[in-house]
């Protein structure tokens, strides 16, 4: 069984039968036809993957991991806001009329900052650190500017990564406010996994433990029987994933990651979005 499948089918349990429901309270989300979209959550749920064991990637249902390799590359490599430089089109419900989503995510990035060693945007100044001072517990990106939030299309949910660097490891904690188990949760541990052997290869290290933090871990009420089916199905084991080698961070790209044995439950429902 991959350990993908594993947690989530322990943390989609643990929702379903002990979280506690927003229904009749005042929510933000909506679906396409206007009504609330209520959820059902668990506060502060923690998984740890370790990545020289397993790549988390799910197998009860397929996750276009090509897809999400793009986004996160969109983010972190091209620090972009603008939908134009995705190939998917994930974020179009969010686009303004300019074609952005506002000052968020790879905006965040983008933006440089002063420093004693020279000037630096969050991505580069975590390459620099990793290179020249890897023992400081301050490597890390924050895309949670609260001075900038009015000019977002939406609040970042996975919005901090810190790096460690144990040994001859490095490790990740990412921090998330919010997470629709269904339609993100393996999405973003794929993501930022992926993330993590980036850096690690082009700064010498091995990719060790991806550490996941969701303050708000949710089921949407539209999704709990899709959940319950999904979870119900046996898993596989866990594909092989590898990462070409490359020197450079600013040159990887999807293709770069090279998987192999991935087997699936076919999921072919088209799953509704609360905006």
């Amino acid at each position: 069984m991959s350990l993908a499948d594993k947690y989530f089918i322990q943390n989609c349990k643990d929702i379903l039968e002990n979280g506690i429901s927003d229904k009749g309270q005042e929510v933000r989300p909506r679906w396409e036809d206007g009504t609330p979209a209520y959820t059902i959550k668990k506060f502060a749920v923690v998984n740890r993957y370790n990545l020289s064991e397993e790549f988390p990637l799910m197998t009860l249902r397929k996750i276009n991991y090509k897809n999400a390799i793009d986004e996160i590359l969109w983010i972190y490599q091209k620090k972009s806001n603008r939908i134009s430089d995705l190939n998917s089109k994930i974020w179009n419900a969010w686009a303004d009329e300019n074609g952005t989503i506002g000052k968020a995510y790879g905006y965040q990035l983008s933006v440089k900052h002063k420093y004693p060693e020279g000037e630096f945007d969050q991505v580069d100044r975590l390459l620099w650190d990793l290179k020249h001072n890897p023992q400081s517990r301050r490597i890390m990106t924050n895309l949670y500017n609260h001075h900038d939030l009015h000019e977002m299309a939406l609040a970042p949910c996975a919005y901090s990564f810190t790096l460690n660097v144990s040994g001859n490891k490095l490790n990740g904690l990412l921090n998330q406010r919010s997470q629709d188990m269904l339609v993100a949760n393996n999405w973003n541990v794929c993501q930022y996994s992926v993330l993590l052997m980036m850096l690690a290869q082009v700064s010498g290290y091995k990719a060790g433990e991806l550490v996941h933090v969701i303050a708000d871990a949710h089921i949407y009420d539209r999704h709990v029987d899709y959940i319950k089916e999904i979870i119900s199905r046996e898993p596989y084991d866990a594909p092989k994933v590898y990462l070409k080698p490359e020197d450079d961070f600013y040159k990887f790209t999807p293709e770069h990651f090279i998987v192999e044995d991935y087997k699936y439950h076919e999921f072919k429902v088209r799953i509704p979005v609360a905006i």
